[in-house]
């Protein structure tokens, strides 16, 4: 297979409608996966995703639209997966044609919830995707602000850097600029970990606490998120480059980040339950904080941030209580 080949967007939300748009702006033809049919036939009537990211105008007639995953799959060669972590296995338990012969590209910024398993260790161990035909996108890169093409970064990563050259044309134009990385483990735990310190700094806010703070706080976070890279992988790395620090500082900042959101209506006072049902959208930080908590059983780095939000999200601890207790930590 020569890549990119013929191109599947997974999923139908916001962050796969970017793509869509990022990817349609240097290929001629994508195919589409949407769970919903319904999704699909309004998607054709209006000519943008009828539920996220409106404001994306599609030329509906350079994509192929799939309910069926398994005819998605085989009629594709590349597959770009953004679909939020929880539902991956709801999606990949209809599968019954094989994948271990297509290129695998996860955007997805999130954890196997209860396997707590990378999701390019998902595919390898379940499907029997060789790893070197997987690659993970990490940001900083809201999907928001592709939709306004503003000029933004992305980090390509896969054990086989020759495979990922020639896809990184895919994802490179007037607005998108990309580098290689073969860091793959690293920059998957660091996207999950981005949206664990993001709802903290998102609860701080609710809470009143100023940019003075937020400042010290995420040089603290940055600082948690190398201990846990290093603890899990050897490769060498540089914390501070965008894959890592710029990612988190937009996911902690940016009024589009969605954790960020989750966090401040805790800090005002929101119960978790009903922060999640007002969201009405999936904070992965929240399945990330858990999923995180449980390997660190396995490594035992010094993780104070995870551990106090783990204690306000799971163990329902007093909001206020834990980021006091949390605040005496930092430097």
């Amino acid at each position: 297979m020569t890549l990119p080949g013929k191109i599947a967007i997974m999923g139908g939300g916001s962050w796969a409608t970017a793509l869509a748009k990022i990817v349609l702006s240097t290929q001629d033809s994508i195919h589409w996966y949407m769970r919903r049919p319904d999704q699909i036939e309004g998607f054709k009537q209006l000519g943008h995703n009828p539920r996220y990211i409106t404001s994306i105008t599609f030329d509906t007639s350079r994509i192929t639209f799939y309910s069926d995953i398994n005819q998605v799959i085989k009629d594709s060669d590349t597959l770009i997966f953004a679909t939020p972590s929880p539902f991956l296995k709801q999606h990949l338990e209809k599968v019954n044609t094989p994948i271990q012969d297509k290129f695998h590209i996860s955007a997805i910024k999130g954890l196997v919830p209860d396997e707590n398993m990378l999701i390019t260790e998902y595919f390898s161990e379940y499907y029997n995707v060789p790893i070197d035909n997987i690659a993970v996108i990490g940001g900083p890169c809201h999907a928001e602000e592709i939709a306004l093409e503003r000029l933004s970064y992305i980090t390509l990563a896969c054990s086989d850097t020759e495979k990922i050259k020639p896809l990184s044309n895919v994802f490179r134009n007037s607005y998108l600029k990309n580098t290689i990385s073969q860091d793959v483990a690293s920059i998957e735990y660091a996207s999950v970990l981005k949206n664990v310190y993001s709802i903290v700094a998102g609860i701080c806010h609710g809470m009143k606490y100023g940019d003075n703070f937020q400042a010290v706080f995420l040089s603290n976070a940055i600082q948690e998120m190398r201990r846990f890279v290093d603890a899990i992988s050897d490769i060498p790395r540089d914390i501070d480059s965008s894959v890592y620090l710029g990612d988190l500082l937009v996911t902690a900042y940016s009024t589009f980040s969605r954790n960020r959101i989750f966090g401040t209506m805790i800090g005002k006072g929101y119960s978790v339950k009903t922060a999640q049902i007002e969201m009405e959208m999936i904070a992965e930080g929240y399945f990330g904080t858990k999923c995180i908590h449980e390997i660190n059983e396995k490594y035992k780095v010094n993780m104070p941030i995870l551990d106090a939000l783990y204690d306000i999200l799971y163990e329902k601890k007093s909001t206020i209580t834990v980021i006091r207790k949390l605040t005496e930590t930092f430097k």
